[in-house]
């Protein structure tokens, strides 16, 4: 009994463990809010201790697109490995602090990123002042 009691206890912390590391690090698929299609696999890592996302794959028919209306180091630039996301930090149950770029504009946005509540959506916050937009990213397993 006691045995069965300990595997028990060693499995739910086990759980528990991996489930809180997976976090909002990792691959996840972006979908367009206005069309609902997948646009890209966007993988959100940590370099010293901030958190950045670089474009790892493209899902839409123009594989090869550059970053036509970026500013500065971008401009003309494959959106393809793009590093998109920079400088977040984690703030209670966010991560935020840093930038966000959209490609297809050109422009880049403060960024919030937050886990949703079923830990496999992450919610994507792009805003200026008070006017934001939301997206939801889907985690890829």
């Amino acid at each position: 009994m006691m045995n069965r009691l300990i595997i028990a206890l060693i499995v739910c912390i086990t759980f528990q463990l991996t489930h809180a590391q997976e976090g909002i690090l990792g691959k996840w698929k972006t979908i367009d809010d206005e069309t609902g299609k997948e646009k890209s696999i966007v993988e959100i890592y940590e370099d010293n201790g901030k958190v950045y996302g670089k474009i790892v794959e493209i899902l839409t028919k123009n594989k090869t697109a550059v970053c036509s209306k970026c500013d500065g180091d971008k401009k003309g630039q494959p959106i393809l490995d793009m590093v998109i996301i920079e400088g977040l930090e984690k703030d209670d149950d966010a991560y935020e602090g840093g930038t966000i770029l959209n490609p297809e504009n050109g422009k880049e946005y403060k960024c919030r990123l937050k886990i949703g509540e079923d830990k496999d959506t992450l919610q994507v916050r792009g805003y200026v002042a008070f006017f934001y937009k939301t997206q939801y990213w889907k985690r890829v397993k």
